[in-house]
């Protein structure tokens, strides 16, 4: 696979990059992106410029936060430096050229564009984010700088799969407990008494519940893709200690 799916429309340009392509190595290789893995600090910042020059944009305007799994979001006015990221799990800007970027491996990277009135987002949503409200909040502050809901447009990215999730019953329960309707997103497994749990149709149900609509779906599954994408449950199975994370980016270019 190329090291990256681009999506350019208008003034709005998408990418999301696969886990190719990059300068480190091991459990890393190769186009590791994160801080918070163990990873070489000099691999990661070259891995970073290498995403930046794909999407012509100088390193110093691609930014990332220290995500927690959280629903914290911060509005963007200017570039930070990468020791300086804020925590949060969500990011929204109306400034040109700046690369609102979001690290995952098996959580969703979600992406937004309100075209029309040039506002961008972007969230980091795992279940505990898109669980306690960061795609809501998300567009809720795009909401805050001009944006209009029905306007908005989400591009979702690569994240582990259901038949790839396997949850228990204390799992779910989390879920349906405060809301019946999502038992639709659990599916029983023969084998034993574990489901699997849908992620993507948990975050388009969301997303569609706030009123966006128009939704394009980057269908791949993060867990099964071992050559292409970083997955943090496979690491676990087979026995890592630390993995690599794959990088997701929104631009507003002028």
């Amino acid at each position: 696979m190329n090291n990256y799916s681009k999506i350019k429309e208008n003034s709005i340009a998408v990418t999301f990059f696969t886990k190719n392509g990059g300068y480190s190595s091991g459990i890393y290789s190769s186009l590791n992106c994160s801080f918070n893995s163990r990873d070489k600090y000099e691999n990661i910042i070259k891995n970073r410029e290498k995403c930046a020059n794909e999407m012509n944009i100088d390193p110093k305007r691609l930014i990332t936060t220290n995500q927690v799994h959280g629903n914290k979001i911060i509005t963007v006015t200017t570039p930070w430096n990468y020791d300086e990221a804020p925590t949060a799990d969500g990011m929204v800007t109306k400034e040109n050229n700046i690369a609102l970027s979001i690290l995952t491996a098996d959580c969703a990277p979600v992406l937004f564009a309100d075209h029309k009135n040039k506002v961008i987002g972007a969230s980091h949503a795992g279940w505990k984010g898109a669980s306690s409200g960061v795609l809501e909040n998300t567009l809720d502050a795009m909401v805050g700088l001009g944006a209009n809901i029905s306007s908005i447009k989400a591009y979702m990215g690569p994240c582990i799969g259901r038949d790839s999730y396997e949850v228990n019953q204390d799992f779910s329960l989390k879920f349906v407990d405060a809301n019946p309707g999502d038992k639709a997103f659990f599916q029983k497994t023969q084998k034993n008494r574990k489901l699997k749990f849908d992620l993507t149709g948990f975050i388009v149900s969301r997303l569609k519940q706030k009123g966006v609509i128009n939704i394009t779906l980057r269908d791949k599954d993060t867990f099964l893709l071992k050559e292409d994408y970083f997955s943090y449950r496979r690491a676990v199975h087979n026995g890592r200690n630390d993995y690599g994370r794959q990088m997701s980016s929104i631009i507003l270019i002028n």
